[in-house]
């Protein structure tokens, strides 16, 4: 104990951050590498399944349920308005005004242009190979001949031998094969519809995406699936030799009690790390950018949150959340070109085929940005028609500075809707600050004793630890700008309001967007009430990329104190 007292923790870091793999997962991304590495490995939060059988109505599906695939007149009324609410602010046309074509000079980015976001949007658009061996061989062939009508001819078999015998002289047989069980990743969401795989979201919007179609036990099978997959074919580290291994987990503020729980319990029983250690997001992104007081601002994919921080400690009665994200700003994207007729005659649909969304992510990243006056770009747009060869479509898309706005206007975005989950499975029965924990798992006897808390132990695990309310206040309408202000103004404290208004940290990858810096400076100070005796607002320059620094705090907080129980550490600042 006196050498970890005693110990600088980049040392610790670097003598023990072989053996600890921190693991934060997102909606769409879910991030995991050892702590002693730079970056770590970003996956899409997404698995395929291989349906077995004839039932036509699972190939080729999507486990989510979307309740609403077309924005209704009264939320198209409202983001029109937006739009033109909007364009003022930035200095270009109203949405019906009629422009001619030499009386506003357009800017235009080249195909090449932008070499900070070039590199990102160099993505291969090809259709996953999902065909594995189905025995090994001494012989290798190339499955990725194999094409998708081959393929589809029997979507009803496990696998698909060859009727070639062997030749007299003594050849091999041919090679077998069959589909793979699961695909995950990138690789799942390029999956044709036409082969035989159901795609699962295990995290929709910030909590697990349980619901009639889609049970809890499923999204738990998945979550470990997925994660294993990781540790196993990016990391090489084999369930064998997970128990000299600890686990740190990153944790967004919209999850539940009983969702860290149940993730606590993937870790621990089914992924068999010896020792887990949770941790908050929005605290582990002030540590990974050497910060002690800041307003941490994280827009997702899916969610955008706000939480402010002070000494090192999160401040619960601040927390927003915003149930929109980059995903929004993509299909918001998609909109505005389909309204200005830019976009190629192309059934592009992100709500139905994953990988239209994942090609809307990547022209997002690599030419949206905040500026003013008309902002046009050559893009190349990709469509997938299942059976044919991925098409290429040279089109200029053009209002490319409005879809980030909708974050400081959301109905602009009109997030698309799921069915919500049972009421009943959200109400946490079992306080996590009770000893009783340990009951939640009472149904799992293949899980170890040393998991629990004994009821006589004498140690409270929760004891100290200061925990989020389990449903973070949100508002569908509330705007970027308005939430910060509402968050910082919560604290009370003048001094301590002025220090997070000029301590403001965007991260997630939204917050890479060219631009939103300055326009959330900006709108901020317009959202302060003149009573308020603030002038000054500022974003900081995040010290690490903004997408991983929630992860690289994480990988840094032994720096605080912690406490042990058993296989569950809890952090304490």
């Amino acid at each position: 104990m006196d050498y970890y007292k005693s110990v600088v923790p980049s040392q610790l870091i670097n003598e023990r951050g072989a053996n600890l793999v921190v693991i934060n997962p997102g909606s769409a991304n879910v991030r995991i590498g050892f702590a002693n590495q730079q970056v770590p490995f970003n996956i899409p939060h997404c698995i395929a399944r291989h349906v077995k059988g004839s039932d036509n109505r699972l190939t080729g599906s999507v486990q989510d349920q979307v309740l609403n695939l077309q924005a209704i007149p009264s939320q198209q009324l409202e983001r029109e308005k937006a739009y033109d609410t909007i364009a003022s602010f930035l200095k270009i046309p109203f949405l019906d005004e009629e422009v001619e074509s030499n009386s506003f000079p357009r800017k235009m980015g080249p195909v090449d242009g932008y070499a900070s976001h070039q590199s990102r949007s160099e993505t291969s658009y090809t259709w996953t190979n999902v065909m594995e061996k189905k025995t090994n061989r001494s012989l290798a062939v190339d499955t990725s001949q194999i094409t998708l009508s081959e393929r589809a001819e029997d979507k009803d078999a496990e696998c698909e031998p060859s009727n070639s015998k062997a030749d007299d002289d003594g050849e091999s047989p041919p090679e077998e094969f069959m589909f793979k069980e699961f695909i995950c990743g990138e690789e799942a969401l390029k999956i044709s519809s036409v082969e035989p795989y159901c795609l699962s979201h295990p995290i929709r919007r910030g909590h697990f995406n349980v619901s009639q179609h889609y049970p809890l036990q499923q999204v738990l099978e998945d979550l470990h699936d997925i994660w294993n997959w990781i540790l196993t074919e990016k990391l090489h580290l084999p369930s064998g030799e997970r128990n000299l291994y600890s686990a740190i987990l990153v944790l967004p503020e919209t999850f539940d009690n009983r969702e860290i729980k149940e993730m606590l319990s993937v870790v621990l029983r089914d992924l068999k790390f010896s020792l887990a250690v949770v941790h908050q997001e929005g605290l582990a992104a002030t540590f990974g950018n050497g910060l002690s007081t800041a307003c941490v601002v994280n827009i997702g994919a899916q969610v955008t949150s706000v939480i402010c921080i002070e000494d090192g400690v999160a401040l619960p009665s601040t927390v927003l959340t915003l149930p929109y994200g980059g995903e929004d700003i993509s299909r918001c994207l998609l909109w505005l070109q389909r309204y200005h007729q830019t976009w190629p005659p192309i059934q592009t649909n992100p709500l139905v085929k994953p990988i239209d969304m994942f090609m809307l992510n990547k022209i997002k990243e690599s030419y949206c940005q905040i500026r003013e006056g008309e902002y046009d770009a050559v893009a190349i747009v990709h469509s997938f028609d299942e059976v044919r060869p991925v098409g290429s479509h040279k089109t200029r898309l053009s209002a490319l500075n409005v879809p980030p706005m909708g974050l400081f206007y959301p109905a602009l975005l009109v997030p698309e809707e799921y069915p919500q989950p049972p009421r009943p499975w959200f109400h946490d029965y079992e306080d996590m600050l009770e000893d009783t924990w340990h009951m939640e798992f009472s149904r799992r006897p293949d899980m170890s004793d040393g998991l629990y808390l004994g009821v006589n132990s004498g140690l409270n695990m929760w004891d100290n630890y200061s925990m989020l309310p389990s449903r973070p206040k949100k508002d569908d309408k509330l705007g970027l700008a308005e939430a910060i202000t509402s968050s910082i103004l919560s604290t009370g404290r003048l001094d301590l309001k002025r220090k997070l208004f000029c301590s403001i940290q965007l991260i997630g990858g939204v917050s890479l967007t060219a631009g939103l810096v300055g326009a959330v400076e900006e709108r901020v100070l317009h959202a302060i009430p003149s009573n308020e005796a603030i002038d000054t607002v500022e974003v900081l320059q995040s010290r690490t990329n903004p997408l991983f620094v929630s992860w690289k705090g994480g990988a840094n907080t032994l720096k605080g104190k912690t406490t042990t129980v058993k296989r569950v550490v809890i952090t304490v600042w």
